[in-house]
């Protein structure tokens, strides 16, 4: 028989939402990055995760910024690739691959091959081979692991790989098959837009969407703000100053930071407050860090090498040493341990086996000689602070405190340096997690950005660190304009400018790094002198004087970048408009009825109009206004006159006439917006790029495919070796077999020390499959033996509830088919009566209606009514569906009983016949009919509860409805349909029609009619 649904629409759409919503969570995950010189760390929100930190495969909070590559002992095939390592593992292979271990990429991202910073990474890793790229001129690798025709690693790739893996981590702990592609990416606030570009393209390398790039300083202060209240300056208050200072292993920074409250509108008649935190100012200095601090140390390292007597013996020169690839891995690693121990102790050692040229050599320094030897470095700290309280504009003494990041900053002498700057010891806090609040600062923005999430409000504000403006180059002489400060806020209000040109030309857009004007894009007008002349043919009145190209540019929130707002030709031009008599005696008193209230700008909203000029500013004018929204043409308020022409429709009709206006018109111009500076990689070479990483990650999953597989195989020798001695296993196995598994387990174990460990994995997977093919049938057969008597016992129990259901039914409907027959021929007497009686009486139409009142008269309140007779409750199915399921019971019941007479004549280490999976689907034949047969009685019941519903109802009309049904479209209550769902979850365990006999019988003596189902 058909089995029918038992969920209403309603509860399979809830279903399908929830289903849908379930993948949709999993997609939502977002990604915050802490991209370190030393470190990378990163933080992960999700539906369920807040804000966490995605742990390393070594269960570690932050991984080494590092990535090697290991060489293969057999030699690389076509197609493959090396072995990557990353962070701690990287480095634990640098001394002895030190031409193949990548570190601290972050410092060369942008920069071309010949940049200082390139040639002091390249001094402090001599064993790496640096080469320029062939089209970008930037910083790239080679390497030894790969063919001589590979093209060299470049920075972007390398750093694509670390972000790749932390990707991976990211979404092993978002878990349930989430995917991360979401990211938001800390930068130094000293990052140009070249720069800020090379991280971009790794991320995209990645597989990874940059929602944003923020400053290290701002997030910090984003991560001090979640859980802060700032003083609100719409009631007066005045805000807080705050300096973020940053000093980690590449660089040190330091942020002026405001943060502030403020109240806003909010929905409706409402108002809401928002935290506002704004970067003033930052100074900087690129090379000073806990790097520096190591080349200190390793300098003296070599300096007293140098001096020692095993070095002497054979005549080693600073020169040799420093190109020596594998000695200075090794000193650099301790350097960096050296000058944490000397952060809480005040003296160390290191000792070095072998360092160069089989020499031994033991360190000793103080804590007092490591402060002689960064006495410059201190006097730098302050500097930086200077540099930063001076951009921003803000006195010292209006700070409030110095919020400390960095792993650096737990060094003694930089906690002394900046109390000098600062000048007091008390302003400086460790109010943040030191290693942890940029990262946690750049989850918050994720989530912030992210459309899935729901986050505190937090408005930030932060300029590009760098001024900026564009340039012409003109045959009479060249323009220059400054069109944003260091401190422009970034996304803000367009800059606007005004053109006289009315032919094509190009500008340039500049980035003023130092003394140094680097391009950053070139606009380029496309249509600009068609366009002009479209002007003049369609609005003749325009002065020919009075044309004007109007350019609106901005910087891109989100990662600096030049963005156009407005491209368009305007002028001053008479047009025809429709003007009703109203409109003009409003014009006339200038009431001007169309012009809609401006805001007010607050001091926050004002855009910067700081210009400045080295040549003739002819044609380049308005660079201080702020676009608004472009004028709108004539033929705009004709549009708006015939959309509104339905509502003045219903009005009393005005008069309306034609006039002409004097009226700001424009049209779009078509422009092409490139990026300039260090070229980014074209179409061809970013597919390459991507196909080659693919590649890697394909070869490097083949490699862990194999290596698992060769464990399984070694695993699985060891484990046949514990089979041959257990006592099931000898007993469900002949003897031959266990002879034939003994003597493959050896062979193939002796071959795995030979060849096995270069084999492939098809190779390993067969070998694998031979030994389980032995094994499989003796382990079914153990396991059909522990598991045979729980799974007969359960078929039994099932059994025998439906035979006793099926005993007690079968009276039930003996029972109610008597009743029924006995009440039809009282029925019938009854009828023949009445039949008798009518004879005697009028037939006329008082007398019909008369009865029929009669029949119908409800009794009055408290009057008796007689009593009807109410017989035995009626089945709720047939009794051929009743015998269909036993019968299916019997059918079964003699199968168990061939099957068992079978299965006895058996020895345990013969193949079964009485299969555990025979006996579960005969029980879910059973238990699936017997839930149909029920859900069958449901539906039925509720069918009649309705009808006796609806009767009463009409009894009872006019009275309250309430209590009345509440099914569904399909009949089933709610309360119905909890007590299914429960059913169907106790189907395993549990009778649909009683736990068990005293139940059962408990339950017929208190429940009436068919409530066991």
């Amino acid at each position: 028989m058909a089995a029918s649904s038992p969920l209403s629409p309603l509860a399979m759409l809830l279903g399908a939402i929830f289903f849908f919503s379930a993948h949709v969570f999993a997609a939502a995950a977002v990604l915050g990055v802490d991209l370190g010189t030393e470190y990378i760390k990163a933080a992960l929100v999700k539906p369920g995760i807040p804000l966490e930190i995605v742990l390393t495969k070594d269960s570690r909070r932050k991984e080494t910024c590092a990535v090697a590559l290991k060489p293969s002992k057999a030699g690389l095939k076509a197609g493959e690739f090396p072995e990557r390592l990353y962070g701690a593992d990287a480095m634990a292979v640098s001394a002895r691959f030190p031409g193949e271990v990548y570190p601290n990429l972050k410092t060369l991202l942008g920069l071309p091959i010949d940049d200082a910073a390139v040639k002091e990474y390249a001094a402090r890793h001599p064993a790496l081979q640096l080469t320029a790229h062939s089209t970008r001129g930037t910083a790239s690798f080679k390497s030894g692991t790969l063919s001589p025709e590979e093209d060299a690693w470049t920075v972007e790739e390398l750093l694509a790989m670390e972000l790749q893996s932390v990707r991976k981590n990211a979404e092993a702990t978002a878990g349930d098959g989430s995917v991360v592609r979401s990211v938001v990416l800390t930068v130094p606030p000293f990052y140009t837009l070249e720069e800020k570009r090379a991280v971009q393209l790794a991320a995209e390398l990645a597989g990874l969407k940059v929602l944003s790039l923020v400053s290290d300083g701002l997030a910090v202060g984003l991560n001090y703000a979640t859980s802060r209240q700032f003083p609100n300056i719409s009631a007066g208050e005045k805000p807080e100053y705050h300096v973020v200072f940053d000093m980690g292993a590449g660089s040190t920074s330091a942020s002026v930071l405001r943060f502030q409250s403020r109240t806003v509108k909010d929905i409706g008649k409402f108002n809401k407050t928002v935290q506002e935190v704004h970067v003033l100012g930052s100074g900087w200095d690129r090379t000073l860090g806990g790097d520096s601090l190591n080349y200190l140390i390793m300098d003296d390292m070599v300096t007293q090498f140098i001096d020692s007597t095993g070095a002497q013996k054979i005549s080693a020169t600073e020169q040799g040493f420093k190109a020596h690839g594998r000695a200075m891995a090794k000193i650099s690693k301790e350097a960096e341990r050296v000058r944490h121990v000397l952060s809480a102790n005040q003296n160390t050692q290191a000792s070095f086996e072998g360092l160069y040229e089989e020499v031994d050599f033991k360190y000793k320094v103080t804590r007092a000689e490591f402060e002689a030897m960064a006495e410059g470095h201190a006097e730098r700290i302050g500097a930086v602070m200077e540099e930063a309280i001076k951009a921003s504009g803000v006195d010292l003494k209006d700070l409030t405190s110095v919020i400390l990041h960095g792993g650096v900053t737990r060094t003694p002498l930089v906690q002394k340096a900046l109390e000098k700057a600062v000048g007091s010891a008390d302003k400086i806090r460790s109010n943040v997690n030191s290693d942890e609040a940029a990262v946690f600062g750049a989850g918050f923005r994720a989530a912030e950005l992210s459309p899935s999430f729901r986050v505190k409000e937090i408005r930030i504000s932060e300029g590009p660190m760098y001024a900026s403006g564009l340039k012409r180059a003109k045959s009479d002489k060249p323009q220059r304009q400054r069109l944003w400060t260091a401190s422009s806020p970034l996304g803000g209000v367009p800059k606007e400018m005004t053109f006289k040109d009315q032919e094509d030309f190009e500008l340039t857009f500049y980035q003023q790094v130092g003394e140094e004007d680097r391009e950053t894009a070139s606009l380029v007008t496309k249509n600009l002198t068609a366009t002009v002349a479209a002007m003049k043919e369609k609005y003749p009145s325009c002065v020919e004087s009075d044309i004007v190209f109007k350019l609106g540019v901005k910087l891109s929130a989100e990662n600096s970048e030049v963005q156009v707002a407005k491209a368009a030709v305007e002028c001053e031009a008479e047009v025809t408009v429709k003007e009703r008599l109203v409109d003009g005696v409003k014009n006339l008193f200038g009431f001007g009825g169309k012009k809609e209230q401006k805001p007010l700008n607050g001091e926050d909203d004002k855009v910067d109009a700081e210009g400045e000029s080295d040549g003739s500013e002819e044609g380049m004018k308005g660079d201080a206004k702020s676009s608004g929204t472009p004028p709108a043409s004539p033929d705009d308020e004709a549009e708006s006159a015939t959309s509104s022409g339905a509502t003045e429709a219903s009005t009393p009709a005005v008069e309306v006439k034609e006039v002409k206006k004097k009226q700001v018109v424009s049209i779009p111009v078509e422009i092409e917006l490139e990026k300039a500076g260090v070229p980014g990689l074209s179409k061809a070479e970013l597919i390459k790029v991507k196909d080659r990483l693919k590649a890697f990650a394909a070869s490097d999953k083949a490699r862990f495919q194999r290596e698992e597989a060769l464990n399984q195989l070694e695993g699985y020798t060891y484990k046949i070796r514990d089979l041959l001695e257990s006592e099931s296993f000898i007993a469900a196995s002949t003897k031959k077999e266990r002879t034939t598994l003994a003597d493959k387990a050896s062979e193939i174990g002796d071959w795995l020390y030979e060849d096995g460990a270069e084999a492939t994995r098809d190779v390993l997977v067969a070998k694998l499959k031979i030994l389980q093919d032995i094994v499989g049938p003796v382990q079914t057969r153990i396991d059909e033996a522990e598991k045979r008597p729980a799974k007969v016992a359960s078929l039994r129990d099932t059994m025998k509830r439906i035979s006793d259901y099926a005993e007690t039914e079968y009276k039930v409907m003996a029972e109610y088919e008597q009743w029924q027959a006995t009440a039809s021929a009282a029925s019938a007497s009854g009828s023949a009566t009445d039949s008798a009686s009518s004879e005697t009486k009028a037939d006329d139409a008082d007398y019909k209606e008369a009865k029929d009142t009669e029949e119908t008269k409800e009794p009055k309140e408290g009057e008796e009514t007689e009593a009807q007779p109410v017989g035995p409750v009626a089945p709720l199915f047939s009794r051929e569906e009743l015998t269909e399921l036993d019968t299916l019971r019997k059918s079964t019941e003699a199968w168990l009983q061939d099957m068992e007479k079978k299965q006895s004549k058996l020895s345990g280490s013969d193949n079964p016949v009485l299969l555990v999976k025979d006996v579960s689907e005969k029980t879910r034949k059973l238990d699936k009919m017997s839930l149909d047969l029920a859900l069958k009685g449901v539906r039925n019941f509720d069918s009649k509860t309705k009808k006796a519903s609806k009767n009463a109802k009409k009894k009872t009309s006019g009275k309250s409805k309430k209590g009345s049904s509440a099914g569904g479209k399909d009949g089933v209550t709610p309360e119905q349909m909890e007590e299914l769902l429960k059913k169907i979850k106790e189907m395993n365990g549990e009778d649909l029609f009683g736990k068990d006999k005293e139940d059962t019988k408990t339950g017929a003596e208190e429940k009436v009619g068919h409530d066991e189902l």
